[in-house]
Protein backbone atom coordinates (compact mmCIF):
# COMPACT_ATOMS: atom_id res chain seq x y z
CA UNK A 1 0.00 0.00 0.00
CA UNK A 2 1.35 3.47 -0.90
CA UNK A 3 -0.83 6.79 -0.50
CA UNK A 4 0.23 10.13 -1.04
CA UNK A 5 -1.95 12.82 0.68
CA UNK A 6 -1.43 16.31 -0.93
CA UNK A 7 -2.59 18.74 1.69
CA UNK A 8 -2.77 22.22 0.17
CA UNK A 9 -3.35 25.11 2.41
CA UNK A 10 -6.80 28.04 1.71
CA UNK A 11 -7.85 25.74 -1.05
CA UNK A 12 -11.52 26.12 -2.01
CA UNK A 13 -12.64 23.64 -4.35
CA UNK A 14 -14.52 25.74 -6.65
CA UNK A 15 -11.66 27.38 -7.37
CA UNK A 16 -10.85 24.23 -9.11
CA UNK A 17 -11.57 22.90 -12.41
CA UNK A 18 -13.03 19.43 -11.61
CA UNK A 19 -15.58 21.48 -9.41
CA UNK A 20 -16.54 23.17 -12.29
CA UNK A 21 -14.56 26.74 -12.44
CA UNK A 22 -13.68 28.03 -15.75
CA UNK A 23 -10.37 29.16 -15.30
CA UNK A 24 -7.39 26.71 -15.99
CA UNK A 25 -5.59 26.88 -12.09
CA UNK A 26 -5.91 22.93 -12.03
CA UNK A 27 -4.78 20.97 -14.46
CA UNK A 28 -3.25 17.97 -12.91
CA UNK A 29 -5.64 17.52 -9.97
CA UNK A 30 -8.36 17.74 -12.62
CA UNK A 31 -6.13 14.54 -14.14
CA UNK A 32 -6.12 12.90 -10.84
CA UNK A 33 -10.05 13.74 -10.59
CA UNK A 34 -10.16 12.15 -14.12
CA UNK A 35 -9.27 8.47 -13.17
CA UNK A 36 -10.57 8.57 -9.55
CA UNK A 37 -13.55 10.37 -8.18
CA UNK A 38 -14.65 14.19 -6.51
CA UNK A 39 -16.18 14.45 -3.56
CA UNK A 40 -18.35 17.59 -3.76
CA UNK A 41 -19.45 18.44 -0.11
CA UNK A 42 -16.68 17.59 2.49
CA UNK A 43 -16.58 20.50 5.41
CA UNK A 44 -13.71 20.57 8.02
CA UNK A 45 -15.48 21.09 11.20
CA UNK A 46 -13.14 22.81 13.24
CA UNK A 47 -11.83 26.29 11.13
CA UNK A 48 -9.00 27.19 10.39
CA UNK A 49 -5.64 25.82 10.23
CA UNK A 50 -4.70 24.62 13.53
CA UNK A 51 -8.44 23.26 14.38
CA UNK A 52 -8.68 21.62 11.38
CA UNK A 53 -5.13 19.55 10.93
CA UNK A 54 -5.38 18.68 14.50
CA UNK A 55 -9.04 17.04 14.23
CA UNK A 56 -8.03 15.64 10.84
CA UNK A 57 -4.89 13.62 12.50
CA UNK A 58 -6.45 13.66 15.56
CA UNK A 59 -9.51 12.01 15.29
CA UNK A 60 -12.03 14.34 17.11
CA UNK A 61 -13.80 17.42 17.32
CA UNK A 62 -12.32 20.98 18.75
CA UNK A 63 -15.29 20.96 20.70
CA UNK A 64 -14.50 17.58 22.48
CA UNK A 65 -10.29 18.23 22.04
CA UNK A 66 -10.74 21.78 23.36
CA UNK A 67 -8.57 23.33 20.71
CA UNK A 68 -10.15 25.82 18.62
CA UNK A 69 -7.72 28.80 18.72
CA UNK A 70 -4.51 29.87 17.39
CA UNK A 71 -3.76 31.40 20.87
CA UNK A 72 -4.95 31.20 23.91
CA UNK A 73 -5.73 28.00 26.34
CA UNK A 74 -7.65 26.67 23.69
CA UNK A 75 -4.29 26.33 20.90
CA UNK A 76 -3.49 23.37 22.21
CA UNK A 77 -5.49 20.14 23.05
CA UNK A 78 -6.59 19.80 26.76
CA UNK A 79 -3.92 18.24 29.19
CA UNK A 80 -5.13 14.38 30.03
CA UNK A 81 -4.16 15.03 33.61
CA UNK A 82 -4.27 12.01 36.13
CA UNK A 83 -5.88 9.41 33.51
CA UNK A 84 -2.83 9.88 31.31
CA UNK A 85 -0.91 6.68 30.70
CA UNK A 86 2.42 6.26 30.25
CA UNK A 87 1.51 7.36 26.32
CA UNK A 88 -1.12 9.88 25.88
CA UNK A 89 -4.60 8.74 25.12
CA UNK A 90 -4.52 11.15 22.10
CA UNK A 91 -1.47 9.34 20.84
CA UNK A 92 -2.51 5.77 20.86
CA UNK A 93 -5.47 6.98 18.68
CA UNK A 94 -4.13 9.23 16.10
CA UNK A 95 -4.02 9.19 12.46
CA UNK A 96 -0.57 8.56 12.23
CA UNK A 97 -0.36 5.80 15.01
CA UNK A 98 -3.10 3.71 13.17
CA UNK A 99 -1.27 3.43 10.25
CA UNK A 100 1.80 2.68 11.80
CA UNK A 101 0.19 -0.27 13.94
CA UNK A 102 -0.78 -1.46 10.12
CA UNK A 103 3.02 -1.29 10.10
CA UNK A 104 3.69 1.65 7.13
CA UNK A 105 6.01 3.85 7.20
CA UNK A 106 3.96 7.31 8.51
CA UNK A 107 5.73 10.54 7.05
CA UNK A 108 5.01 13.67 6.88
CA UNK A 109 6.79 17.04 4.80
CA UNK A 110 5.34 19.69 6.28
CA UNK A 111 5.85 23.19 7.68
CA UNK A 112 2.92 23.45 9.77
CA UNK A 113 3.57 21.67 13.06
CA UNK A 114 6.75 24.34 13.74
CA UNK A 115 4.10 27.44 12.47
CA UNK A 116 1.72 26.77 15.03
CA UNK A 117 3.66 24.74 17.79
CA UNK A 118 0.92 21.30 16.83
CA UNK A 119 3.80 18.83 16.91
CA UNK A 120 0.81 17.15 18.44
CA UNK A 121 -0.31 16.60 14.48
CA UNK A 122 2.58 13.86 14.26
CA UNK A 123 1.60 12.35 16.53
CA UNK A 124 1.97 8.59 15.86
CA UNK A 125 4.54 9.17 12.42
CA UNK A 126 7.85 7.77 11.51
CA UNK A 127 9.45 10.54 9.91
CA UNK A 128 8.81 13.87 10.30
CA UNK A 129 10.56 17.16 7.90
CA UNK A 130 9.52 20.52 8.45
CA UNK A 131 10.02 21.67 4.93
CA UNK A 132 10.61 25.74 6.52
CA UNK A 133 9.50 29.16 5.79
CA UNK A 134 7.04 28.61 8.72
CA UNK A 135 4.28 28.28 6.18
CA UNK A 136 5.31 30.50 3.55
CA UNK A 137 7.35 28.19 1.77
CA UNK A 138 6.84 27.72 -1.72
CA UNK A 139 5.37 23.98 -3.75
CA UNK A 140 8.92 24.47 -5.85
CA UNK A 141 10.93 23.97 -1.79
CA UNK A 142 8.28 21.48 -1.11
CA UNK A 143 8.41 19.34 -3.33
CA UNK A 144 12.64 18.76 -3.40
CA UNK A 145 11.97 17.77 -0.10
CA UNK A 146 9.16 14.96 -1.50
CA UNK A 147 11.52 14.33 -4.51
CA UNK A 148 14.26 13.05 -2.45
CA UNK A 149 12.11 11.33 -0.02
CA UNK A 150 10.16 9.29 -2.85
CA UNK A 151 13.68 8.93 -4.83
CA UNK A 152 14.93 6.82 -2.46
CA UNK A 153 11.96 5.21 -1.00
CA UNK A 154 8.89 5.52 -3.48
CA UNK A 155 9.62 2.04 -4.55
CA UNK A 156 9.10 0.36 -1.69
CA UNK A 157 5.96 -0.79 -0.26
CA UNK A 158 3.81 0.33 2.67
CA UNK A 159 4.07 4.04 3.35
CA UNK A 160 2.32 7.01 3.71
CA UNK A 161 3.38 10.68 2.77
CA UNK A 162 1.48 13.77 3.69
CA UNK A 163 2.82 16.60 1.58
CA UNK A 164 1.83 20.20 2.49
CA UNK A 165 1.53 22.71 -0.07
CA UNK A 166 0.99 26.50 0.86
CA UNK A 167 0.75 28.60 -2.43
CA UNK A 168 -2.63 29.67 -2.19
CA UNK A 169 -2.00 30.92 1.17
CA UNK A 170 -1.21 34.53 1.65
CA UNK A 171 0.73 36.35 0.94
CA UNK A 172 0.36 35.92 -3.03
CA UNK A 173 4.38 35.19 -3.51
CA UNK A 174 4.03 32.98 -6.89
CA UNK A 175 7.44 33.56 -8.30
CA UNK A 176 6.99 36.15 -11.25
CA UNK A 177 8.81 33.79 -13.86
CA UNK A 178 6.03 31.85 -13.58
CA UNK A 179 4.06 34.01 -15.71
CA UNK A 180 0.58 35.56 -15.39
CA UNK A 181 -1.75 32.76 -17.31
CA UNK A 182 -5.01 34.55 -15.99
CA UNK A 183 -4.16 37.79 -17.42
CA UNK A 184 -6.53 37.59 -19.82
CA UNK A 185 -9.23 35.54 -18.14
CA UNK A 186 -12.00 37.52 -16.90
CA UNK A 187 -12.50 37.60 -12.60
CA UNK A 188 -15.59 35.83 -11.38
CA UNK A 189 -19.04 37.65 -11.88
CA UNK A 190 -20.61 37.35 -8.88
CA UNK A 191 -19.01 40.11 -7.05
CA UNK A 192 -20.53 43.12 -8.38
CA UNK A 193 -19.32 47.04 -8.51
CA UNK A 194 -22.60 47.32 -5.89
CA UNK A 195 -21.59 44.77 -3.58
CA UNK A 196 -17.64 46.01 -3.23
CA UNK A 197 -19.43 49.64 -2.19
CA UNK A 198 -21.64 47.80 -0.09
CA UNK A 199 -18.39 45.96 1.63
CA UNK A 200 -16.25 49.13 1.33
CA UNK A 201 -18.72 50.98 3.74
CA UNK A 202 -18.92 48.03 5.95
CA UNK A 203 -15.54 46.95 8.24
CA UNK A 204 -13.99 44.23 9.31
CA UNK A 205 -10.66 42.16 9.32
CA UNK A 206 -8.95 41.55 5.81
CA UNK A 207 -11.50 43.85 4.06
CA UNK A 208 -12.46 45.54 0.95
CA UNK A 209 -10.27 48.49 2.21
CA UNK A 210 -7.37 46.43 3.48
CA UNK A 211 -7.17 42.46 1.98
CA UNK A 212 -3.71 42.03 2.72
CA UNK A 213 -3.08 42.12 6.61
CA UNK A 214 -1.89 44.16 9.43
CA UNK A 215 2.01 45.20 6.90
CA UNK A 216 1.98 48.77 7.26
CA UNK A 217 1.81 49.11 3.20
CA UNK A 218 1.24 46.35 0.57
CA UNK A 219 4.73 45.13 -1.08
CA UNK A 220 3.16 41.39 -2.28
CA UNK A 221 4.04 40.84 -6.16
CA UNK A 222 0.69 39.73 -6.53
CA UNK A 223 -2.96 40.62 -5.33
CA UNK A 224 -4.16 44.60 -4.67
CA UNK A 225 -3.54 47.06 -1.64
CA UNK A 226 -7.41 47.17 -1.56
CA UNK A 227 -10.96 46.01 -3.58
CA UNK A 228 -12.35 49.37 -5.08
CA UNK A 229 -13.70 47.95 -8.62
CA UNK A 230 -13.45 45.38 -10.93
CA UNK A 231 -9.84 45.73 -12.19
CA UNK A 232 -8.59 45.61 -8.68
CA UNK A 233 -10.93 42.45 -7.84
CA UNK A 234 -9.27 40.86 -11.09
CA UNK A 235 -5.43 41.80 -9.98
CA UNK A 236 -6.54 40.06 -6.30
CA UNK A 237 -8.28 36.92 -7.39
CA UNK A 238 -5.31 36.24 -10.12
CA UNK A 239 -3.48 36.53 -7.33
CA UNK A 240 -4.53 33.66 -5.45
CA UNK A 241 -5.66 31.74 -8.70
CA UNK A 242 -2.29 31.67 -10.06
CA UNK A 243 -1.07 29.96 -6.37
CA UNK A 244 -3.43 27.41 -7.27
CA UNK A 245 -2.02 26.97 -10.42
CA UNK A 246 1.44 27.02 -9.13
CA UNK A 247 1.11 24.41 -6.55
CA UNK A 248 -1.14 22.61 -9.02
CA UNK A 249 2.38 22.06 -11.14
CA UNK A 250 3.86 20.49 -8.25
CA UNK A 251 0.81 18.10 -7.70
CA UNK A 252 1.94 17.12 -11.44
CA UNK A 253 5.18 16.71 -10.88
CA UNK A 254 4.76 14.62 -8.09
CA UNK A 255 2.29 12.21 -10.39
CA UNK A 256 5.10 12.25 -13.32
CA UNK A 257 7.78 11.04 -10.46
CA UNK A 258 5.64 8.01 -9.41
CA UNK A 259 5.22 7.26 -12.96
CA UNK A 260 9.04 7.36 -13.28
CA UNK A 261 9.73 5.24 -10.67
CA UNK A 262 7.07 2.59 -11.78
CA UNK A 263 4.57 2.90 -8.82
CA UNK A 264 2.03 5.45 -10.18
CA UNK A 265 -0.41 2.58 -11.15
CA UNK A 266 -0.25 0.97 -7.46
CA UNK A 267 -0.26 4.38 -5.55
CA UNK A 268 -3.07 6.00 -4.05
CA UNK A 269 -3.64 9.78 -4.55
CA UNK A 270 -6.20 11.81 -2.06
CA UNK A 271 -5.71 15.18 -2.68
CA UNK A 272 -7.54 18.01 0.23
CA UNK A 273 -7.04 20.91 2.23
CA UNK A 274 -6.89 21.95 5.96
CA UNK A 275 -9.90 24.61 4.66
CA UNK A 276 -11.28 26.84 1.84
CA UNK A 277 -10.87 30.57 1.87
CA UNK A 278 -13.50 33.86 1.52
CA UNK A 279 -12.94 35.54 -1.62
CA UNK A 280 -15.31 38.35 -0.39
CA UNK A 281 -17.93 36.51 0.87
CA UNK A 282 -18.92 38.13 3.91
CA UNK A 283 -16.36 40.57 3.46
CA UNK A 284 -13.57 38.73 3.75
CA UNK A 285 -10.69 38.89 1.33
CA UNK A 286 -8.06 36.01 1.39
CA UNK A 287 -8.73 34.30 4.21
CA UNK A 288 -10.31 31.95 6.87
CA UNK A 289 -12.53 33.79 9.77
CA UNK A 290 -15.65 32.13 9.32
CA UNK A 291 -17.66 29.28 9.94
CA UNK A 292 -19.30 29.41 6.53
CA UNK A 293 -19.64 27.65 3.48
CA UNK A 294 -16.09 28.67 1.95
CA UNK A 295 -13.87 28.98 4.92
CA UNK A 296 -15.12 25.68 5.79
CA UNK A 297 -15.98 23.66 2.25
CA UNK A 298 -12.92 21.95 1.56
CA UNK A 299 -11.86 19.67 -2.13
CA UNK A 300 -11.31 16.00 -1.37
CA UNK A 301 -10.24 14.13 -4.78
CA UNK A 302 -9.65 10.42 -4.35
CA UNK A 303 -7.45 8.21 -6.81
CA UNK A 304 -7.34 4.68 -5.43
CA UNK A 305 -6.29 1.80 -6.85
CA UNK A 306 -9.05 -1.06 -6.27
CA UNK A 307 -11.49 1.50 -4.56
CA UNK A 308 -12.15 3.88 -7.04
CA UNK A 309 -11.07 2.03 -10.34
CA UNK A 310 -15.02 1.70 -11.68
CA UNK A 311 -16.00 5.09 -11.03
CA UNK A 312 -13.52 7.47 -13.22
CA UNK A 313 -14.50 10.92 -13.15
CA UNK A 314 -17.35 10.88 -11.10
CA UNK A 315 -19.09 13.19 -8.83
CA UNK A 316 -20.37 12.08 -5.53
CA UNK A 317 -22.07 13.81 -3.31
CA UNK A 318 -23.28 13.54 0.62
CA UNK A 319 -22.24 15.78 3.61
CA UNK A 320 -19.30 14.80 5.28
CA UNK A 321 -16.61 15.99 7.80
CA UNK A 322 -13.04 15.99 6.57
CA UNK A 323 -12.25 13.57 9.58
CA UNK A 324 -14.87 11.31 7.73
CA UNK A 325 -12.20 11.88 4.97
CA UNK A 326 -9.32 10.54 7.25
CA UNK A 327 -11.62 7.51 9.05
CA UNK A 328 -12.21 6.60 5.03
CA UNK A 329 -8.17 6.95 4.31
CA UNK A 330 -7.74 4.82 7.19
CA UNK A 331 -9.54 1.99 6.30
CA UNK A 332 -8.61 1.66 2.80
CA UNK A 333 -5.14 1.01 4.29
CA UNK A 334 -6.18 -1.62 6.38
CA UNK A 335 -6.18 0.14 9.45
CA UNK A 336 -8.63 0.37 12.11
CA UNK A 337 -10.70 3.27 12.75
CA UNK A 338 -9.27 4.59 16.63
CA UNK A 339 -12.02 3.78 18.84
CA UNK A 340 -13.53 7.32 19.96
CA UNK A 341 -12.77 9.38 16.85
CA UNK A 342 -15.80 11.32 15.45
CA UNK A 343 -14.20 10.34 11.89
CA UNK A 344 -16.79 7.76 10.28
CA UNK A 345 -15.65 6.14 7.32
CA UNK A 346 -17.41 5.80 3.83
CA UNK A 347 -14.91 3.52 2.19
CA UNK A 348 -17.82 1.13 1.33
CA UNK A 349 -19.79 3.59 -0.62
CA UNK A 350 -17.43 5.26 -2.94
CA UNK A 351 -18.53 2.73 -5.10
CA UNK A 352 -22.15 4.83 -5.59
CA UNK A 353 -23.50 8.11 -6.91
CA UNK A 354 -23.59 9.27 -3.48
CA UNK A 355 -22.91 9.20 0.28
CA UNK A 356 -25.13 8.26 2.80
CA UNK A 357 -23.57 11.06 4.77
CA UNK A 358 -24.71 13.24 7.86
CA UNK A 359 -28.20 14.87 7.48
CA UNK A 360 -27.03 18.14 9.14
CA UNK A 361 -22.97 19.75 10.19
CA UNK A 362 -21.85 21.53 12.55
CA UNK A 363 -18.86 24.09 11.38
CA UNK A 364 -17.04 25.80 14.21
CA UNK A 365 -14.92 28.77 13.76
CA UNK A 366 -12.68 30.46 17.02
CA UNK A 367 -9.01 31.95 16.01
CA UNK A 368 -10.91 34.90 13.93
CA UNK A 369 -13.98 34.61 15.41
CA UNK A 370 -16.74 32.74 18.00
CA UNK A 371 -18.69 31.14 15.13
CA UNK A 372 -20.71 28.33 14.67
CA UNK A 373 -22.33 27.03 11.62
CA UNK A 374 -24.85 24.72 10.90
CA UNK A 375 -25.24 23.51 6.97
CA UNK A 376 -27.92 20.95 6.16
CA UNK A 377 -29.99 20.92 2.70
CA UNK A 378 -29.62 24.23 0.71
CA UNK A 379 -28.97 26.15 4.07
CA UNK A 380 -26.19 27.79 6.17
CA UNK A 381 -27.11 29.32 9.54
CA UNK A 382 -24.23 31.41 11.35
CA UNK A 383 -24.38 32.15 15.12
CA UNK A 384 -21.71 34.46 16.37
CA UNK A 385 -21.09 34.95 19.69
CA UNK A 386 -17.94 36.90 18.61
CA UNK A 387 -17.99 38.82 15.96
CA UNK A 388 -14.21 38.95 15.52
CA UNK A 389 -14.87 42.76 14.73
CA UNK A 390 -16.73 42.48 11.75
CA UNK A 391 -20.46 43.33 10.92
CA UNK A 392 -22.03 40.02 11.94
CA UNK A 393 -25.77 39.70 12.90
CA UNK A 394 -25.88 36.81 16.27
CA UNK A 395 -28.18 34.79 13.87
CA UNK A 396 -27.66 34.86 9.94
CA UNK A 397 -29.13 33.20 7.28
CA UNK A 398 -28.05 31.80 3.55
CA UNK A 399 -29.73 30.19 1.15
CA UNK A 400 -26.93 28.74 -0.70
CA UNK A 401 -28.79 27.37 -3.64
CA UNK A 402 -30.42 31.20 -4.62
CA UNK A 403 -27.35 33.02 -3.22
CA UNK A 404 -24.32 30.79 -3.66
CA UNK A 405 -22.14 33.66 -1.98
CA UNK A 406 -23.84 34.50 0.80
CA UNK A 407 -24.65 38.13 -0.35
CA UNK A 408 -28.39 38.27 1.35
CA UNK A 409 -28.99 37.42 4.89
CA UNK A 410 -32.27 36.29 4.96
CA UNK A 411 -33.01 35.20 8.74
CA UNK A 412 -35.85 37.55 8.79
CA UNK A 413 -37.95 35.83 6.15
CA UNK A 414 -37.21 32.56 7.29
CA UNK A 415 -38.19 32.26 10.49
CA UNK A 416 -38.71 28.47 11.00
CA UNK A 417 -35.57 27.86 8.74
CA UNK A 418 -33.72 29.69 11.53
CA UNK A 419 -34.78 27.21 14.34
CA UNK A 420 -34.27 24.44 12.65
CA UNK A 421 -30.34 25.32 12.56
CA UNK A 422 -30.45 26.64 15.90
CA UNK A 423 -31.56 23.42 16.83
CA UNK A 424 -28.71 21.55 14.48
CA UNK A 425 -26.45 23.45 16.47
CA UNK A 426 -27.61 23.27 19.81
CA UNK A 427 -27.84 19.53 19.99
CA UNK A 428 -24.62 18.40 18.34
CA UNK A 429 -23.19 20.87 21.24
CA UNK A 430 -25.00 19.18 23.67
CA UNK A 431 -24.07 15.86 22.62
CA UNK A 432 -20.60 17.10 22.39
CA UNK A 433 -19.92 18.95 25.50
CA UNK A 434 -21.76 15.74 27.30
CA UNK A 435 -19.45 13.87 25.87
CA UNK A 436 -16.03 15.35 26.75
CA UNK A 437 -17.82 16.91 30.35
CA UNK A 438 -16.42 20.40 30.02
CA UNK A 439 -17.50 23.56 29.49
CA UNK A 440 -18.05 25.03 25.64
CA UNK A 441 -14.33 26.32 24.74
CA UNK A 442 -15.57 29.04 22.53
CA UNK A 443 -16.72 30.75 26.08
CA UNK A 444 -13.40 30.10 26.89
CA UNK A 445 -11.82 31.74 24.10
CA UNK A 446 -14.33 34.75 24.98
CA UNK A 447 -13.52 35.22 28.39
CA UNK A 448 -9.52 35.47 27.64
CA UNK A 449 -9.90 38.46 25.42
CA UNK A 450 -12.11 37.18 22.16
CA UNK A 451 -9.98 34.92 19.03
CA UNK A 452 -6.40 35.61 18.79
CA UNK A 453 -6.70 36.57 15.06
CA UNK A 454 -9.03 39.43 15.74
CA UNK A 455 -7.57 40.83 18.88
CA UNK A 456 -4.34 41.21 16.90
CA UNK A 457 -5.91 43.11 14.12
CA UNK A 458 -8.22 45.36 15.94
CA UNK A 459 -6.47 48.44 16.10
CA UNK A 460 -5.42 47.83 12.42
CA UNK A 461 -9.13 47.75 11.68
CA UNK A 462 -9.95 51.18 13.94
CA UNK A 463 -7.03 52.93 11.44
CA UNK A 464 -8.29 52.14 8.19
CA UNK A 465 -11.34 53.15 9.16
CA UNK A 466 -9.87 56.56 10.18
CA UNK A 467 -7.47 56.22 6.92
CA UNK A 468 -10.79 56.84 5.12
CA UNK A 469 -12.56 59.36 7.25
CA UNK A 470 -14.82 56.98 9.10
CA UNK A 471 -13.78 58.87 12.67
CA UNK A 472 -17.03 57.63 14.05
CA UNK A 473 -16.92 53.87 12.68
CA UNK A 474 -13.20 53.76 14.19
CA UNK A 475 -14.17 55.14 17.81
CA UNK A 476 -17.51 53.10 18.45
CA UNK A 477 -15.09 49.62 17.11
CA UNK A 478 -12.49 50.58 19.86
CA UNK A 479 -15.13 50.20 22.52
CA UNK A 480 -16.54 46.67 21.23
CA UNK A 481 -16.16 43.82 22.91
CA UNK A 482 -17.04 41.54 19.80
CA UNK A 483 -20.79 41.22 20.85
CA UNK A 484 -23.02 40.76 17.79
CA UNK A 485 -24.48 44.31 18.13
CA UNK A 486 -27.79 43.29 15.90
CA UNK A 487 -29.68 39.67 16.88
CA UNK A 488 -31.45 39.60 13.25
CA UNK A 489 -31.00 41.75 10.71
CA UNK A 490 -34.05 42.89 9.48
CA UNK A 491 -34.69 45.07 6.00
Amino acid sequence: MRLVYVDIDSLRPSHLGCYGYARRTSPNIDEIASHGVVLTQVYTSDAPCLPSRSTFFGGRFGITTGLVNHGGTNADPRPEGPLRLFQRRAQQRSFGEALRSRGMRVVSLSAFPHRHSAYHVWDGFTEMVDTGGDGLGRADGVYSFAERWLRANGADDNWFLHVNLWDPHTPYDTPVEFGFPFADDAPPAWLSPELIARQRSSFGTRSALKPYGLAPTFTWPRGAPEIDGADTWKAWIDGYDVGIAYADAYVGRIVELLDELGVADETAIVVSADHGENQGELGVYGDHQTADEYTCHVPAVICWPGATDGRAGAEISGLVYSVDLAATMLELCGAAVPEGWHGLSFAHELAGDALTGRGSLVLQQGAWSCQRGARWDRWLLLRTHHTGFKDFAAVMLFDLEADPHETEDVAWKHPEVVLQGLGVIETWVRARLGEARTADPLWNVIAEGGPLHAVEYKPDVCAVLRAHGREDDAAVLEDDDGRPRIWIRTP
